[in-house]
């Protein structure tokens, strides 16, 4: 095809363009690949689909769907001019649109045309702007889905169907000459109401009622119900036309006066420039990183004391998936935090692969074995785990606690979070934090308008969508915010310098300058004489993992508070410690001097732990002091174990082991488990982990965008396919060219196939073959033959872009290109 030759179809458009411009086009419409079009036409006709084109609209931002929304009204083909027209106005109105608004639109235009183009939603000169009929579909107004410009249809297709008799009494009243042609009746009528001087004259006779009633119409919704006897301004409007009936009670304004009533705008409200994100406040930015710091050394500690609550086997999973409100609320009380909050942890630690089901047939949570890895790397690597495993993720905890399409409860870790919109939201919010100077806290309404102006379509203009899609980009945007201070990602609503490294530099980068903000865990505590041990700061782990044994939390904050009780030392006793141990233990991490009443709490009752054993009978006790089972059995609070003395130094109960353990501690005893040998039994805390698990897949929002390597086969296949398709070739088969159905495969005997391919071997000339291979599948190619013999042809193929050997048996036919084929 020349240069000068306009295209007359999108193949033909798409088929002019270099390989960089389809590269394009492959890139923001990444579904087109799946599967490669095996040529131009393929890939015009799947980019004219209608799930295909409504993907690539909502894509678009504001103004260059505003762009199109304008194509969608304007003539078909239309020129440049109109187009610009549309959505600066005649410039006749009395003046509310700007001179600088018209500026602005007229220096965003080409970007935006030049945006529908690449998108394959636009093509032809600019003297013949075509959209792609499946957008027009989607765009052009009807009762059921209103144009999102707010215009109606053209004087042409309301009046479709009116019967002569009665455009010629719209002509009359208009003072327009009657004419007997339906046709030439309906082009003086859109003739008058695209004339500005003959529309004003008419709209100067009207009733200003009737001006009133259009001015409800003008920018939309155009369409309005009328009675079988309409008040007099109505009948004026629809005497002229100005109102054309769709139905006996709906009447609709056509879209030619509502285009003079509008100065010749599409748009209400033109937006050629994204609006900008305000600043709410400006911070010191060291005082920023700081605040994001402390508030992901809480973040880590959080989801650290999360696999501590649920490290010996946590919650039972929902037959249905996900934890139950109740469990959730119990490890919302356990985090000291809110249930929202709660979701949103134990959704991060999911996510990040650190909890997951045990796979077990009383199916529960527990953390998976790549918590202990995490647990051994710096705070620093521990948090830009967590806050990559965040940005990728589609899980999406602020839905918990709402409700499904079909109305059932959505529950943290349940199968129905998942949103593929998410990381787009997460990533494209933090760049607009990262936009502003550092420091800089942004506005959340500029910006969700940003995001608003940035992805409109998102539910809102399609019959296809609906306005929920848009509502959850919001409320994905608001939820980004609130997590995002969560994990320290910003700090006093500003984007720490972390954070900004971590989204432009990676994961190490981050690190690096997080590490010096973190403080730097300790070996050691404060004890003091009330029974409680403070902690100032972070403790090293394996100090913190047996304090935690030896005391309970009582409070955390900037310092831990721990408290030492009897049953937390007899916690300690039970993981096999000594009271020797702990001593030692206390002696060697206090600051302070052990305190007298904590020694002796520990004496104490190290001193009763294990005086009684229990072991299985059901159950047994034993004691070498008699005195001591005389006073079980002789207490009330016995009488629920059903006891029974075996020995004066054994007792007996229908009790299972673990439930006499727990009736003899409740009732201030301290008695110790023992195993079928007399030993007694450790038991520590958590040991319970899930066999590896890999983290929860992200559900991707589309097809991924694809590498420059895969961008670049792909052209060669279309532009190879394309080539065998369109090639011109001789005609070989009997009868005229015409006969055969565009697209065929050549037939032609074994002999001629055989002498056909010998020759083109022998000049070095291309020919065109038609293969099936082995699955059936037929083929066009254009091959040029290397080598012919045992049955085989060895040819460079074009289509393939590679040589390949060929069975002769499998080509159907062979025809000469022409001697022109290559243009």
């Amino acid at each position: 095809m020349g240069t000068t030759t306009p295209p007359r179809t999108l193949a033909e458009a798409l088929r002019a363009r270099g390989d960089e411009s389809l590269a394009g086009l492959l890139r923001a419409r990444p579904d087109l690949l799946n599967p490669v079009p095996n040529d131009i036409t393929q890939l015009a006709t799947r980019a004219g689909t209608r799930a295909s084109v409504v993907r690539a609209l909502e894509h678009l931002d504001r103004f260059a769907l505003q762009t199109a929304e304008a194509l969608a009204v304007a003539p078909d083909p239309a020129p440049y001019g109109t187009l610009l027209s549309l959505l600066t106005g005649d410039g006749l109105d009395d003046g509310d649109q700007r001179d600088d608004a018209g500026a602005a639109i007229t220096t965003a235009l080409p970007g935006a045309l030049a945006t529908l183009r690449e998108q394959a939603l636009v093509w032809g000169e600019d003297d013949r702007l075509r959209l792609v009929r499946t957008a027009r579909e989607l765009l052009v107004p009807s009762p059921q889905h209103p144009s999102p410009t707010g215009l109606g249809p053209t004087v042409a297709e309301a009046t479709a169907g009116m019967s002569p008799g009665r455009l010629q009494e719209i002509l009359t009243a208009t003072g327009l000459p009657a004419t007997h042609d339906p046709v030439s009746a309906v082009a003086a009528l859109a003739a008058l109401f695209t004339d500005r001087t003959r529309m004003a004259e008419l709209l100067d006779t009207a009733p200003a009622e009737a001006l009133s009633v259009l001015d409800r119409l003008v920018w939309g919704p155009p369409y309005g119900e009328v009675t079988p006897n309409p008040t007099p301004p109505v009948k004026w409007l629809r005497d002229r036309g100005l109102l054309l009936p769709v139905s006996t009670r709906t009447v609709v304004l056509p879209r030619e006066a509502a285009l003079h009533l509008r100065a010749g705008r599409a748009h209400r409200v033109p937006e050629p420039v994204p609006p900008a994100v305000a600043a709410a406040a400006t911070r010191d930015p060291q005082a920023v990183d700081r605040a994001a710091a402390g508030q992901a050394f809480t973040a880590l500690s959080t989801v650290e004391e999360l696999l501590k609550l649920w490290n010996g086997g946590g919650p039972a999973i929902l037959r249905a998936g996900g934890l139950s409100v109740r469990e959730l609320k119990r490890t919302a009380n356990a985090l000291d935090v809110t249930e929202p909050i709660a979701a949103f942890w134990v959704e991060l630690a999911y996510g990040a692969g650190l909890l997951a089901s045990d796979g077990e047939p009383e199916e529960r949570y527990a953390p998976t074995p790549a918590s202990d890895e995490w647990l051994d790397l710096s705070a620093e690597d521990r948090w830009t785990h967590l806050a990559a495993a965040w940005l990728a993720a589609t899980r999406t905890p602020g839905l918990v606690g709402g409700q499904d399409a079909k109305g059932r409860a959505l529950s943290a870790l349940g199968p129905e979070l998942d949103r593929s919109a998410a990381p787009d939201v997460r990533r494209r919010v933090l760049a607009l934090f990262a936009e502003l100077p550092p420091g800089t806290a942004p506005d959340a309404e500029t910006l969700l308008r940003r995001l608003r102006w940035e992805r409109p379509l998102r539910g809102a203009a399609t019959p296809e969508a609906s306005t929920e899609g848009t509502d959850l980009r919001s409320r994905l945007a608001l939820w980004t915010l609130n997590e995002a201070e969560l994990l320290g990602i910003t700090g006093r609503g500003a984007l720490s310098a972390q954070a900004r490294a971590l989204l432009d530099e990676g994961p190490d980068a981050a690190a690096a300058l997080l590490a010096p903000l973190v403080p730097e865990p300790l070996d050691h505590v404060l004890l003091q004489a009330d029974l409680t041990a403070v902690a100032p700061g972070p403790l090293e782990r394996p100090l913190a993992e047996t304090l935690s044994v030896l005391a309970d939390v009582e409070s955390k904050g900037g310092a831990t508070v721990y408290r030492f009780t009897p049953g937390s030392v007899r916690r300690a006793l039970d993981a096999g410690q000594a009271a020797a141990d702990l001593h030692a233990f206390l002696a060697a991490h206090s600051r302070t001097p052990v305190p007298q009443p904590l020694s002796y709490l520990i004496d104490d009752v190290a001193r009763r732990h294990g005086h009684l054993r229990i072991g299985s009978a059901s159950a047994y006790v034993r004691c070498d002091d008699e005195a001591v089972l005389n006073e079980i059995l002789a207490d009330r609070r016995s009488t629920g174990l059903r006891l029974r003395r075996l020995a004066p130094t054994v007792l007996a109960s229908q009790a299972d082991p673990g439930s006499l353990l727990e009736a003899l501690r409740d009732m201030g005893y301290a008695p110790a488990a023992e195993s079928a040998e007399g030993d007694v039994l450790i038991t520590r805390a958590g040991a319970r982990r899930t066999p590896p698990r890999t983290p929860p897949v992200p559900v991707p929002e589309g097809p991924p965008v694809p590498d420059a390597t895969l961008l670049g086969a792909a052209v060669r296949a279309i532009r190879a396919g394309d080539t065998a398709a369109t090639v011109i070739r001789k005609d070989t088969s009997e009868g005229p060219s015409s006969t055969r159905p565009p697209g065929s495969l050549p037939r032609t005997t074994s002999a001629e196939t055989l002498a056909t391919v010998q020759a083109a071997a022998m000049t070095g000339s291309a020919v065109w073959i038609g293969y099936v291979n082995a699955d059936g599948a037929a083929s066009q190619r254009v091959i040029a033959p290397v080598r012919v013999e045992g049955g085989f042809v060895t040819a460079y193929d074009h289509t393939a872009d590679e040589v390949r050997t060929y069975p002769l048996h499998r080509i159907t036919g062979v025809a000469e290109l022409a001697e022109d084929g290559k243009g």
